[in-house]
C-alpha cells in the first residue's frame, strides 16, 4: 500500500481527533498544525506508528508571525519516510511571552542544534533540552536577531539617496 497524504491525515484524525487542523497539500506535501503541549505525542505518533514510519526529521525552524496575537512563534518539523519517500510538515505555535515547546531531541538526535539554532534566533525556549544555549550567536546577545521586532531601516539616518533606492 502505498503511502498517501489522505492516509497520513486519517491516522492522525483518528489518533488525535479534536487536536489535530489546518490541514493542506502544498507541492504534495501534507501540512497540519497541533498545539505546541501534544507535540511530542504528534512526533512520537508519526514515528512509532508502523504504516507511517517518519523516523527522520529532516529540518526544524522557527517563524515569527508578529501579527498572530498569542501564536507569535511557531515552529515548523519536516519529517521524512524513507521506505515510502514521502514527506509532511508539522507546525506547532506559541506566545511571544511563553515561548515554551517540548524538546523532540530524545525522539530525534539531530533536532539537537536545530532546536538550539532556532532558540539562539527566535528565543523558543526548547523545555527538556540537555544543552539549549546559543549555538552562532555570542552569549552576550540579549535578544534574538531573526524576531522582527525592529524596522528593517533607520528612518533617521541622513546619509541615504531615496533616489538611489528608486524611491525619489
Amino acid at each position: 500500500m502505498a503511502l498517501t497524504n489522505e492516509y497520513i491525515q486519517t491516522q492522525l484524525i483518528a489518533k488525535f481527533p479534536d487536536q489535530v487542523h489546518a490541514f493542506s497539500t502544498v507541492s504534495g506535501m501534507l501540512s497540519f498544525e497541533a498545539p505546541k503541549e501534544i507535540n511530542l505525542k504528534v512526533l512520537q505518533f508519526l514515528y512509532d506508528e508502523p504504516t507511517l514510519g517518519f523516523t527522520f526529521l529532516t529540518d526544524l525552524c522557527g517563524v515569527n508571525y508578529p501579527d498572530n496575537k498569542g501564536a507569535e512563534l511557531v515552529v515548523v518539523y519536516h519529517l521524512h519516510n524513507f521506505t515510502e519517500n514521502v514527506r509532511v510538515r508539522f507546525s506547532v505555535a506559541t506566545d511571544i511571552a511563553q515561548p515554551d515547546i517540548f524538546t523532540a531531541s530524545k525522539l530525534f538526535e539531530s533536532a539537537n542544534w536545530m532546536e538550539r539554532e532556532t532558540y539562539d534566533f527566535f528565543g523558543v525556549n526548547f523545555v527538556g533540552h540537555s544543552n539549549l544555549k546559543r549555538i552562532l550567536n555570542v552569549d552576550e546577545m540579549d535578544y534574538f536577531p531573526l524576531r522582527k521586532e525592529y524596522p528593517l531601516e533607520d528612518q533617521t539616518r541622513i546619509d541615504k539617496d531615496d533616489e538611489m533606492f528608486g524611491r525619489g
